[in-house]
């Protein structure tokens, strides 16, 4: 997915990163998903016996309950305050009590509740600079009808954006801490209008009526406004908004010729210029800056992947900035008055994300995740870089050396393209002792599996999966040749990728090449089900988590929040009203008869993306063709897991059909719906 898709659609939420991070992405930074393709010419693909492991004397197995009960823990918006007005706490959501609630953390890591949510899940935005107020998100059920919340001083929380089908999303605060911006849908469903709130009362005016664009960014000083545009899925452009001259109408400011991505990444502090993204000089989006006064152009950072975000600190000393260097996020911060870059000690080896700096910028909070260790929270001096672990977010009783870090691994596909991919290898994998193994597809179109802790992937793998997270074409990061090579083509080029994985896990020492299955959600449970429909010989089993059965359905019946790059998506995938027999023709619902093999699907009652019908009707057309098929409806879920106990009892549902359908003799099907209890 290049830049501007991730710019547009972290936010909407489009893209369902189901691959190893698990946490909701708070701000394109700290997500999952990136940018472009590439030629993948970057690492040497290693052979099949260099990619096994030795097997140790013994290692450990965990329940589902002991991985997922990891303490997730997200800091505050990086467009708010997320230190206190005096720098003692801070502030961050955690699923600590089995869904997400705001809290605040001393010094010492002690947490603080702030809202005591059992039903939504809540996510903290930003402390009031003044006060110890706090703005917080949530929606209902998973219905993503977000709405933005004052934390009051007392506990009670007032409700900023009212209305059934209001949605809205806080933008930030202006640099003298008197207003802050939030956006909403409450006068078009299909847009975003922007206002100003009063920091005192929360009165309120509409600053920017808006059309079809996207809202990016409003600089601190509060005078430029930036929004985007798709053209189609390969073009789109920026436009500025000047509110202190002009007629406050967007003034284009990527006049271009062909397919150019455009996407924002920040003002500068000092409001004087944009820091912008463009894949105009090759593969990969590069780092530009445009004066907002001059309209000079100049480059900030090229690297030979995706740059996936930059910003400046607030007051404008350090800048941050991240690279997707092949599935691993490498994070630079630069101190703007010495040139040097800060080194920060005393943390492992890892992903290093959501920074965020104190009032003074004298010390940043910010989290590390690895593959076997849950993202967790630190402090650090910038003078010296040292740096205070504040969290611990793998349970105690999760031996880390139990656990597999992941390698990325290449493989070719029908076609000589090379499919990079993130392997799982069980430490109980050997020549004499094989497992199974399961593909995995990331969700999107146009996503990415990414290597970090995922307790989903960690649990199947510590009972005995391997896990190939595979990229296959049409996914971010890899330059955008590479990502345009699946569109309005889903579903063919791109799921032989999938097919050819078997092919390549079957030569890997270790793995049995009798028992390999594929598992996926949202994008990717749509290429779960149309490999067990339109390639029902591959895999001997698959798990399809909320996929696409019925794209005509599907693409017709996107929420209105959308509206913005509906044709951007069209051009993806196809225009349902002009495209509907093709999209039929890769719909896996009209070709459920060729399922052969045993087939899991979960699904979540209150998904706005992929509806439940979708799933319903799969089923239901399986099993009366005689599949074996397993069905576990979430009534309290949307597009994901937001509660901690039904993300255990979904993983415990992956390795118990695993354990019975890969490892083992297949019983007669049950029929019906199992619904998940919601507490």
């Amino acid at each position: 997915m290049d830049l501007r898709w991730t710019l547009a659609l972290a936010a909407s939420g489009l893209v369902m990163a189901c691959a190893t991070n698990e946490t909701p992405a708070e701000k394109v930074e700290d997500s999952t998903v990136t940018s472009p393709q590439e030629e993948i010419k970057r690492m040497p693909e290693p052979d099949a016996e260099s990619a096994a492991l030795p097997a140790p004397d013994t290692v450990k197995q965990y329940p589902a309950a002991l991985f997922h009960q990891t303490t997730s823990y997200n800091l505050g918006a990086s467009n708010g305050f997320i230190f206190s007005h005096d720098d003692g706490d801070l502030l961050a959501s955690t699923d600590r009590t089995g869904i997400f609630n705001a809290v605040t953390l001393n010094a010492a890591g002690n947490v603080t509740p702030l809202t005591e949510s059992d039903d939504d899940a809540v996510y903290a935005q930003s402390f009031f600079p003044q006060d110890d107020r706090v703005i917080v998100t949530s929606d209902t059920g998973g219905n993503e009808i977000y709405h933005v919340y004052v934390r009051e001083a007392d506990g009670t929380l007032t409700d900023l954006t009212p209305g059934e089908e209001v949605r809205a999303r806080f933008l930030g605060w202006r640099d003298d801490g008197e207003v802050f911006y939030v956006q909403t849908n409450e006068r078009d469903p299909e847009t975003n209008d922007l206002y100003a709130y009063s920091a005192d009362d929360y009165s309120r005016e509409m600053i920017f009526e808006n059309d079809s664009k996207e809202i990016a960014d409003i600089s601190p000083d509060g005078r430029w406004l930036a929004l985007t545009k798709e053209r189609t899925n390969a073009d789109s452009n920026i436009y500025i908004v000047d509110f202190v001259a002009g007629d406050h109408k967007p003034q284009l400011i990527t006049e271009h010729m062909g397919d150019i991505a455009y996407g924002v990444y920040d003002f500068t502090a000092d409001s004087e210029r944009l820091i912008y993204a463009t894949n105009e000089f090759g593969e990969f989006n590069q780092a530009w800056t445009y004066g907002l006064i001059s309209g000079e152009r100049s480059p900030l950072i090229e690297a030979d992947w995706d740059v996936s975000y930059v910003f400046d600190s607030p007051a404008g000393r350090y800048l941050v900035s991240a690279i997707n260097a092949d599935a691993t996020t490498e994070l630079t911060i630069k101190d703007n008055q010495t040139g040097e870059t800060v080194e920060l000690k005393n943390i492992p080896d890892g992903e290093v994300g959501q920074v965020r700096f104190n009032r003074d910028e004298s010390s940043i909070a910010f989290g590390v995740n690895t593959d076997t260790s849950p993202f967790n929270l630190y402090t650090a001096d910038l003078e010296t870089g040292q740096a205070t672990r504040l969290t611990n977010a793998l349970p105690a009783k999760i031996d880390e050396e139990d656990l597999v870090s992941a390698e990325i691994v290449r493989y070719e596909s029908f076609d000589g393209v090379k499919i990079p991919s993130v392997f799982y290898k069980p430490k109980q994998a050997s020549a004499d002792t094989p497992v199974p193994a399961l593909v995995w597809v990331h969700g999107g179109p146009g996503g990415q599996s990414t290597r970090g802790y995922s307790a989903t992937i960690q649990h199947l793998v510590n009972h005995g999966y391997a896990v190939l997270a595979a990229n296959n074409r049409g996914s971010s990061g890899y330059g955008k040749t590479f990502f345009h090579m699946d569109d309005q083509d889903h579903g063919g080029k791109d799921l032989q990728d999938i097919v050819e994985a078997r092919t390549y896990l079957e030569g890997v020492e270790g793995i049995d090449p009798d028992r390999i299955g594929i598992i996926g959600g949202s994008y990717g449970g749509f290429m779960t089900a149309a490999a067990m429909t339109f390639e029902p010989e591959v895999f001997d089993v698959g798990i399809d988590i909320f996929g696409v059965t019925n794209w005509v359905r599907t693409l017709e019946s996107i929420p209105p929040w959308w509206g913005a790059f509906r044709d951007a998506l069209y051009d993806e995938m196809g225009d349902p009203a002009t495209d509907k027999e093709r999209l039929r023709s890769i719909s896996p619902l009209f070709h459920a008869e060729n399922i052969e093999k045993p087939l899991l699907v979960i699904q979540g009652a209150n998904d706005p993306r992929v509806l439940q019908v979708e799933s319903d009707e799969l089923v239901e057309a399986a099993r009366v063709n005689g599949a074996t098929v397993e069905y576990i409806v979430f009534p309290d879920e949307g597009h994901g897991f937001q509660k901690r106990e039904n993300r255990i009892t979904a993983s415990e549902a992956y390795v118990d059909f695993l354990d019975t359908y890969l490892k083992g003799e297949a019983p007669e099907a049950t029929g019906g719906i199992q619904e998940a209890s919601a507490e």
